[in-house]
């Protein structure tokens, strides 16, 4: 397909369509007004003349007239005085031998009337309006019988109006009116201009295959997105959304039977309504639908600083809570590693000084003792501890301990040998890092010297049974009850209030249980309680 050297825009092609309609439109109505005009006038000339003539014919001094030795005599200077006072182009006056007894070239009179056209009048007695070629040209003219006092044609009279007049002054009228069409039509087409810059400028100069396109663009990335996103206008009815939407709405609904729907027929707790009348936005608000929790973003959409609108965006909460957790662990890994690395280089220091001072024999005793140490522990978890994944997290937090100058105790009858699936590994994880991480900051805020935790953990039985306990200053009775909730901490500082809350929707998730004691240390202690095999919902004590 070849393509046109210069493409008109969409805003030329309105013009020159607008134009070209205004032109052909004015075009047909002038050429109907002046056909229109030009037989009313006829009309109305003929209607004069008509008149005219029998006007004249009732003249009793032309009637008597008739019987005189010399008509002409006294019938010319009458008929001449109307026809100048009426502007006839003539008045003729005849017997009924059609000799002319009036004229307004005098040395015509006394010839015969010319025209053929007299028969009505002289024969039937008729008054009528014809046209016809007389000997002053192509004429309209009213032809009107003079009857005497006994009702018997005696004469006839006849008025025109030369056709070439009627023409000249029919032309005259219609360039007056065709100038008032031009006019209109450069009124017009300015209009048209008005017109097409206002719809350029609502479309922000794209041209309509623009428009298609980036419409196209618009709903591919709208059903791109895992979002749901559904937008209302400022009555409340919907007006678009995306397949992920679909989700949270019923699946047996079609695309045309969301849309135009009031929104609150779909989502049932929706607060967009509240957002159309406020006009504020709603972030990161919990909103069940169904059977589903999502986390909702809710704004208005304005234009020209006016509400029209106002979209919602959902996001599954346990894709949320997954991510969370994920980052928990990669937070935990990358804290033991970094404790390890610091470790680690703290003993190669250690090493170095002993060389350095020459005591070669105390140096490879401390590499002994803490490969013993290391061996130890290895050793353990190997023997004790059928996942990998919580062996190194456990490690990585001993070794995270010694750094920040902590001991740790793990109940040497410790196992956990059943083998964990893969959500419960990463749950598990989740939970004792974060417990974990929780005695570290309260052993650290506490200025407690001796600092220590113990952990105890046992696959026995039907559940899996984990304990940790510091000799931290421990938990106040009145805050039992907050401990886990969301953003609630005792420690100074903010993201503060979310480790504790993470291991709640954990062990809530497996099917678990949590419970805090006042533990043998003095401090917390915390005690989880997981089903090896999950349960449907779990409890918190």
């Amino acid at each position: 397909m070849k393509r046109r050297l210069f493409p008109l825009t969409f805003s030329a092609k309105m013009m020159g369509f607008i134009a070209l309609l205004i032109i052909a439109m004015f075009v047909l109505l002038g050429v109907f007004l002046n056909e229109q005009y030009a037989r009313t006038l006829e009309e109305q000339m003929g209607e004069r003349a008509l008149s005219v003539a029998q006007a004249v014919a009732l003249i009793p001094e032309l009637r008597e007239a008739f019987s005189a030795e010399r008509p002409d005599e006294i019938i010319q200077p009458i008929a001449e005085s109307i026809r100048v006072e009426t502007g006839a182009e003539f008045i003729v006056v005849g017997n009924t031998d059609l000799i002319r007894y009036a004229h307004p070239l005098p040395e015509r009179i006394g010839q015969r009337m010319v025209g053929g056209d007299n028969e009505r009048a002289l024969v039937h007695g008729e008054s009528y309006v014809s046209k016809a070629v007389g000997s002053l040209g192509p004429s309209i003219r009213g032809k009107v019988p003079v009857f005497d006092d006994n009702g018997k044609i005696i004469g006839i009279v006849s008025v025109g109006f030369l056709m070439e007049d009627i023409q000249q002054v029919i032309g005259e009228r219609l360039i007056a009116m065709w100038q008032i069409v031009v006019v209109i039509m450069i009124l017009g087409l300015m209009g048209t201009w008005l017109v097409a810059n206002t719809v350029k400028k609502a479309t922000l100069g794209l041209e309509p295959e623009e428009i298609g396109q980036q419409f196209q663009q618009k709903e591919a990335i709208l059903q791109s997105i895992h979002e749901g996103v559904i937008a209302v206008n400022k009555e409340g009815k919907v007006t678009l959304f995306n397949q992920a939407a679909m989700k949270y709405v019923d699946p047996g609904l079609d695309k045309e039977d969301v849309l135009g729907r009031h929104v609150t027929d779909l989502v049932k707790h929706t607060r967009l309504p509240e957002v159309l009348q406020v006009g504020k936005g709603q972030y990161d608000q919990e909103l069940r639908i169904g059977d589903k929790q999502a986390v909702v973003n809710r704004v208005p959409i304005y234009y020209d600083h006016e509400i029209v609108g106002a979209v919602a965006t959902f996001r599954d909460r346990n894709e949320i809570k997954k991510l969370s957790e994920e980052l928990t662990n990669v937070k935990n890994y990358a804290d033991a590693l970094r404790a390890q690395t610091h470790e680690f280089s703290n003993k190669l220091n250690t090493i170095s000084g002993f060389l350095q001072l020459g005591k070669i024999d105390e140096a490879v005793d401390f590499i002994h003792k803490e490969r013993k140490i290391q061996q130890e522990w290895i050793h353990f978890f190997i023997e004790r501890v059928n996942d990998p994944t919580v062996s190194a997290v456990l490690l990585g937090k001993i070794s995270q301990a010694q750094e920040l100058g902590i001991d740790v105790d793990i109940d040497p009858s410790s196992q956990l040998l059943t083998p964990l699936h893969e959500r419960q590994q990463e749950l598990l994880v989740t939970m004792i890092g974060n417990l974990l991480e929780n005695a570290f900051d309260a052993l650290l805020a506490s200025g407690i010297e001796n600092k220590k935790i113990y952990i105890s953990f046992t696959d026995m039985g039907d559940d899996f049974i984990f304990e940790v306990e510091d000799n931290g200053p421990g938990i106040p009775p009145q805050l039992m009850e907050s401990i886990f909730e969301e953003g609630f901490s005792t420690k100074e500082g903010t993201h503060r209030g979310f480790g504790l809350a993470l291991v709640k929707k954990a062990v809530h998730e497996l099917g678990g249980a949590i419970f805090l004691e006042e533990g043998e240390l003095g401090g917390a202690c915390f005690v989880l309680t997981i089903p090896k095999h999950e349960a449907k919902e779990g409890w918190v004590s």
